[in-house]
């Protein structure tokens, strides 16, 4: 099968020489054994949520939509196996189904499996860890065709390099996760201000609720915050009525800030009248449900995103410069700079590795040119030893990157180790990790 291949964003265009889609593991290894003779190589293909090239290929894309659904569960060590193209979406209701939650996730869940772990998909939690800290052991099929399954026992090279692995080493079939007890969550939502935030509100929430995020819109002092705490092990669930969650979550979220988003690429002059707009139309909330439905949120509205961690410490700094900078150019941003928090992890190529982290995200209506603003968010992150977030815009290469990793090397050697010939590679992989 042939045709274009297009990420969620738009911003991404690829026309395979052939696209498989893989129903079984055997499908995968015939994919990758067949492509070798041909001088083809191979890129496994999620949902298209990542906004940089990272499965772009002229090659082969394996398309992974038939690898869905739990292998395997062990509920007393409350681990499961997962197929690698399994949707989050899907994931989260079965572990729900089994008295099971992963203990993070991000704020969208249209990603597969292997794509969320391949560009180290984060969530939030001052106190807490991205997914790959979840991962427990990986099935991959190597360049050879042949299986391989690594562990911190088996294989631990591999396994510590594969659970943020870029696609780099392998296509991801299977993975066995650690679960906790399916909990639930009670979120505070409301309102605040920049300043406030910038004088220590924003560090002091991350400490103190388990998981923490806000929002700030360009143009006006107004931030948005998400106050996330698990809630007692009997408490009650109190999810939102029908009627308001419809009203603030696709009526005012999707809808109606599509329509902002239009208006404002139509007459950028209008973005900043349009953000006070958008920064008091949402109010306070508060109320109790499912992890997985509190931390995951429609987004239909499209979107480019450029978003780097920072040393938790130095956020502020970043936040304040970012607004100098808004504030002293001609731009308009209609989108609000969200910041989260993680603590930090032993994941290799983890953008949290070794450190307490803070992550600003910049993001740019999908019909607007994001460069400007992009190119100033990542110099100000830059002065503060950020890493990008591997799914999302940025322009660093692998010498800026070497030295913001102390396992880099590492990555690379295990990459060298089991695809010498660059069956997996791409012109990403070649920015960001070198030849």
């Amino acid at each position: 099968m042939t045709g274009t291949w297009r990420n969620w964003a738009g911003t991404v265009h690829a026309r395979p020489a052939e696209t498989v889609v893989a129903m079984s593991v055997e499908d995968v290894r015939s994919a990758v054994e067949r492509a070798r003779p041909r001088g083809l190589r191979v890129k496994a293909v999620g949902a298209g949520h990542s906004f940089t090239p990272i499965a772009r290929t002229d090659g082969v894309a394996v398309r992974l939509d038939g690898l869905r659904g739990l292998t395997a569960a062990d509920l007393p060590e409350r681990r499961v196996r997962v197929r690698a193209g399994t949707p989050l979406h899907e994931l989260n209701p079965a572990l729900q189904a089994l008295g099971l939650a992963l203990p993070n996730l991000g704020d969208i869940d249209r990603q597969s499996l292997a794509g969320a772990l391949a560009t180290g998909t984060h969530g939030t939690g001052g106190r807490r860890h991205g997914i790959a800290s979840a991962v427990t052991g990986l099935r991959l099929v190597l360049a050879d065709g042949s299986l391989l399954w690594c562990s911190a026992e088996e294989e631990p090279a591999v396994f510590e390099a594969a659970r943020v692995g870029l696609g780099a080493l392998g296509i991801v079939v299977e993975a066995e996760l650690q679960c906790v007890p399916a909990f639930l969550l009670r979120a505070r939502e409301g309102s605040d201000t920049l300043s406030a935030m910038l004088d220590g509100a924003a560090l002091r929430a991350a400490e103190e609720h388990d998981h923490f995020e806000l929002y700030w819109f360009p143009h006006t002092d107004r931030v948005q915050t998400k106050r996330n705490d698990r809630a007692a092990p009997h408490a009650p669930r109190r999810p939102l009525p029908a009627w308001r969650a419809w009203l603030d979550d696709e009526l005012l979220a999707n809808d109606a800030f599509e329509l902002v988003n239009r208006i404002g690429a139509w007459r950028p002059r209008l973005v900043p009248p349009l953000a006070r707009l958008s920064a008091r139309a949402l109010s306070g909330r508060e109320f109790v449900d499912h992890s997985w439905r509190v931390f995951c949120s429609s987004r239909r509205v499209r979107f480019v995103e450029c978003e780097y961690a920072v040393p938790r410490a130095s956020v502020g700094e970043v936040l304040r410069a970012l607004r100098d900078w808004v504030d002293a150019h001609d731009v308009a941003v209609s989108f609000p700079v969200e910041v989260r928090f993680l603590a930090g992890d032993d994941v290799w190529l983890s953008t949290a590795h070794g450190r307490d982290t803070a992550y600003v995200a910049v993001h740019q209506y999908h019909r607007v040119d994001p460069g400007p603003y992009f190119a100033a968010f990542e110099a100000i992150a830059g002065e503060h030893e950020g890493r990008p977030h591997w799914g999302k815009v940025h322009t660093l290469t692998a010498d800026d990157l070497a030295p913001r990793y102390a396992r880099f090397d590492d990555f690379r050697a295990v990459r060298d180790r089991l695809d010498p010939d660059r069956v997996f590679g791409n012109r990403y992989l070649e920015q960001v990790l070198g030849a």
